[in-house]
């Protein structure tokens, strides 16, 4: 089968996963607010990531280094994963997915402060672009301006952070060893957040199940995209992940009644462009 068939195949599973998750979410945050939802979705998580690495032989890689950038890693991740959560529960899924889409924009602005990367020129036309485009979906009038709008935004901002952090542990870190990190501390982190009032809602016998699929299409949807990026290039696979936008689109107006804002899409279309410039000019570089 041609490789880029199959990071497509890849890719098809990635994005019906974050579809499921977000579905799931809005499902949850009925009865669940969202240092709950990431409590729970947490716990989880440890027990999927904690009996494949047994399984799989490599739970004994899991080390005490680097704790601090774990920590700082997962505190960002926290905070976006729930200002994502919150989003998606007050606002059109459309417009929370294509706001999130500007995250690499953001990895291109930040990267230079952080990993001392620097700054190309193709990156700063390709952030000017995202940033048009971040405006059409946004529409920063002050009638417009909502706290989700507010998270939906600064989600991608830290989602952003989490990939840099992310970047500079896998120089060191296997990715048995992240995800066990990331599972561990957000589920101290929720337990803190949710519990500093001494009120914690457990999920009912209706709710437990949307638990459960949070947590397990959130890993799934990472590690089938992370098996696409091993199998073709980020030119080719991330261009597919936008086939979110239309597909959460249909089920917002299927399942939610949401509308199709024109408005949404032209942003998001130059969200793409700005995201595919940067990528196919880092893929040429490269190959040089």
């Amino acid at each position: 089968m041609n490789t880029n068939l199959r990071a497509a195949l890849w890719m098809i599973g990635a994005i019906t996963s974050f579809t499921t998750m977000a579905v799931a979410g809005r499902a949850v945050s009925l009865e669940l607010d969202t240092f709950e939802i990431m409590l729970f979705r947490s716990l989880v998580g440890i027990v999927i990531v904690v009996s494949i690495a047994r399984f799989t032989g490599t739970l004994s890689q899991v080390r005490r280094n680097n704790l601090s950038l774990h920590f700082t890693r997962n505190i960002c991740h926290f905070a976006g994963q729930n200002l994502w959560f919150y989003a998606i529960a007050v606002l059109p899924l459309a417009q929370v997915f294509a706001l999130e889409f500007t995250t690499p924009i953001w990895v291109i602005l930040l990267s230079p402060l952080i990993l001392k990367e620097r700054l190309t020129a193709i990156g700063l036309l390709s952030a000017s672009i995202g940033f048009i485009g971040i405006l059409i979906v946004a529409r920063p009038d002050p009638a417009n301006i909502s706290p989700g709008l507010i998270a939906a935004a600064g989600c991608a901002v830290f989602f952003a952070l989490t990939a840099i952090f992310t970047r500079k542990l896998t120089r060191t870190e296997t990715i048995t060893t992240i995800l066990f990190y990331l599972t561990v501390m957000q589920a101290g982190f929720g337990l803190i957040a949710a519990g500093y009032d001494g009120d914690i809602s457990l999920p009912s016998l209706a709710a437990t199940p949307w638990v459960i699929v949070i947590a397990c299409a959130g890993l799934v949807a990472h590690f089938c995209l992370t098996k696409a990026l091993s199998i073709a290039p980020a030119s080719v696979v991330m261009p597919i992940d936008f086939v979110r936008l239309p597909v959460i689109a249909i089920v917002g107006m299927l399942v939610y009644n949401e509308p199709l804002e024109v408005l949404v899409f032209v942003g998001a279309l130059l969200i793409f462009t700005a995201n595919y410039l940067n990528i196919t000019h880092a893929t040429r570089l490269q190959k040089t």
